[in-house]
């Protein structure tokens, strides 16, 4: 008698049987999705293509030259997309940044000479044991397909309802760094750190980015305690610019912070890191303060300590606090911290925290430890305080209010314009403050210039091919898809200029 497709089902099967039929099934769904995303992005860019040079009114000649031209890019990345990348692709030049997961590192591409940043991250952290969520198949090809805009939007629920049978080995790490991959590869702005590559091996997850040698925001507030309010209206503004950006592609950043604000050569503001961090330290899990939240705000006292002191014990921390596993629960928007839900107003809360920190020299609510500090910032209504020896316009201080207030009163509910509206940037031209000048001028020597970054000793994540690798073959499938090579890498658009290339002046 022939089997049918309900008898087959009702089977018993062994979660390594269950784990084999879904790796194949994604493996193919990932596939053939992959073969239709490549088909609409080959059709949108040509229509792109026909819309431009209509604009410029070319001659049939001229169109039938770029038509030529435009072919032969779009093989010759069908090509590169066949290539397999790898770190034998690249040479690394320094550490520009670690943190608990991974590091960053300047690196150049050995066959067109190209500096980028690389970021590496392990797997082993991605499927930390002590930190596994269950995820159920039919979840997982949900997430495989589109992963991300759910993960960042709700990753709990994502991760936390078992609809069916579930797998083992899947955690919430994976869903935030697909939510890193993912928001760069849609994210395709002036505002958005640009992604030109990712890949992977045994060890690692790789993401080869532009380099951006402004460093962040953090060092430059480190070097100036503070920025007048000329300088942090126009660092709000174009931070506000890129916060919107990501919200229009609906994804929530959740880890707005200066660590995460990178300057470009020219010392404008691009966001970045969306995910790396955000649920993966301890200051971003309510249970790390759970014996904290039960205080009501008539219980809570805090040392009123001086500004000058603040400033002090601040600016000693910082560093330390921005590459532990702890991180600093400074910028989180109470009701991040709660189970109540949020959504993108929390971006704006994080903002606000920003600007108080560019005019003060600290943020409202630092404290010595971060248990401290969540305890301030979820009695903010009693510890966000405006120290008189700091004096600040009265414009500047309503503006953080609104964003530092409950998120059904916060600015920025009804829409972006809220905020550009907003006195405090009454004369920013928001059209073309990306072409201005920036507030700070970015003194920059050459495209490898590393002076803006902080120096870190050489590690052992880059192990050599031969050297003995952990058997992550069981798990590699919820990594499945995360390959991704960039058709403006192949273009050169949005790439270095030719005076900045490695080895010029």
């Amino acid at each position: 008698m022939a089997m049918t497709v309900e008898t087959a089902a009702a089977l018993p099967m062994s979660n390594h049987t269950r784990e084999r039929v879904t790796v194949a099934k994604l493996t193919l769904e990932n596939f053939y999705s992959t073969l239709l995303t490549q088909h609409e992005e080959r059709e949108m860019r040509q229509k792109k293509l026909e819309k431009a040079m209509d604009e410029e009114g070319l001659p049939d000649e001229e169109k039938v030259m770029r038509r030529s031209q435009h072919a032969r890019k779009e093989t010759e990345f069908l090509r590169l997309k066949r290539t397999r990348l790898g770190l034998d692709d690249f040479e690394s030049l320094k550490v520009i940044g670690r943190g608990a997961f991974g590091e960053v590192r300047l690196v150049q591409k050995k066959d067109t000479g190209h500096i980028y940043a690389m970021k590496i991250l392990r797997k082993a952290d991605m499927l930390e044991k002590e930190q596994v969520e269950y995820l159920s198949a039919p979840q997982f090809s949900r997430m495989s397909r589109h992963p991300v805009r759910a993960a960042a939007v709700a990753p709990m629920l994502l991760y936390c309802k078992c609809l069916t049978w579930t797998l083992p080995t899947a955690s919430l790490q994976v869903a935030h760094i697909r939510a890193e991959r993912d928001i760069l590869v849609e994210a395709d702005g002036a505002w958005v750190v640009k992604m030109f590559y990712s890949f992977q091996d045994k060890r690692n997850l790789y993401l080869i980015m532009e380099f951006l040698p402004g460093g962040d925001m953090m060092t430059l507030l480190m070097k100036k305690d503070t920025l007048s309010e000329e300088a942090t209206q126009f660092y709000i503004a174009e931070t506000v610019l890129a916060i919107d950006s990501i919200h229009q592609l609906g994804f929530i950043h959740r880890d707005i912070k200066p660590d995460n604000l990178l300057l470009d050569s020219r010392g404008h503001v691009k966001l970045s890191d969306f995910g790396l961090c955000t649920g993966l330290k301890k200051a971003h899990r309510t249970e790390f303060y759970r014996n904290l939240t039960h205080n009501p705000p008539s219980d809570f006292s805090f040392q009123n300590m001086n500004s000058k002191r603040k400033a002090e014990t601040w600016k000693k921390n910082r560093r330390q606090l921005a590459y532990s596993t702890v991180g600093t629960p400074d910028y989180i928007a109470p009701e991040v911290f709660m189970q109540t839900g949020y959504n993108k107003l929390c971006d704006w809360w994080s903002l606000g925290v920003i600007m108080y920190e560019m005019l003060i020299g600290y943020p409202p609510f630092c404290s010595e430890t971060p248990q401290e500090t969540y305890r301030k910032v979820m009695n903010w209504k009693e510890t966000l305080v405006f120290p008189p020896e700091v004096p600040i316009s009265e414009r500047a201080k309503d503006l953080i209010l609104k964003y530092c207030t409950d998120a059904e009163n916060r600015v920025g509910a009804v829409s972006v314009d809220e905020i550009k509206n907003h006195q405090f940037f009454e004369s920013v031209d928001w059209e073309h403050i990306r072409e201005r000048p920036a507030a700070i001028s970015i003194e920059i020597k050459s495209i490898d210039d590393t002076s803006n970054f902080d120096d870190f000793p050489e590690s052992d994540i880059l192990q050599p091919a031969n050297a003995t690798e952990p058997d992550f073959k069981s798990k590699d499938w919820v990594f499945l898809n995360y390959t991704y090579k960039r058709f403006e890498g192949l273009t050169q658009r949005g790439t270095i200029p030719t005076y900045m290339k490695a080895g010029k002046a």
